[in-house]
C-alpha cells in the first residue's frame, strides 16, 4: 500500500472513528489523520494477533482494522489530553 493510500485510508477511519466517539475531542484534520493512520497500524498488529488478518489494502476489512484502531487511538489520546 503506498503512502498516499495510507493517508486517505487514514483520514477514513478517523473521521469515522471521531463520528462514532462524539465529544469534544482535541484536534483537527492533521491529528485525525494521524490517529487514523496509527489506528491503521494498530488495527493491523491487534488483528493478525487474533487471526483476523491486517491491513493490507484499501478493502472492507482493512477499514474496520483501521476505524478499531483509530478508537482505541482516540480514546488513548482523550485519556491523555484530559489530564
Amino acid at each position: 500500500m503506498g503512502i498516499l493510500s495510507w493517508i486517505i485510508l487514514g483520514l477514513i477511519a478517523g473521521l469515522i472513528a471521531k463520528a462514532i466517539r462524539p465529544g469534544a475531542d482535541p484536534g483537527g484534520w492533521i491529528v485525525t489523520i494521524l490517529i487514523g493512520i496509527a489506528g491503521g497500524v494498530i488495527g493491523g498488529w491487534i488483528g493478525s494477533l487474533l487471526g483476523l488478518g491486517t491491513v493490507t489494502g484499501f478493502n472492507i476489512g482493512s477499514l474496520l482494522l483501521a476505524i478499531g484502531g483509530a478508537l482505541i487511538v482516540l480514546w488513548i489520546y482523550a485519556m491523555v489530553k484530559k489530564k
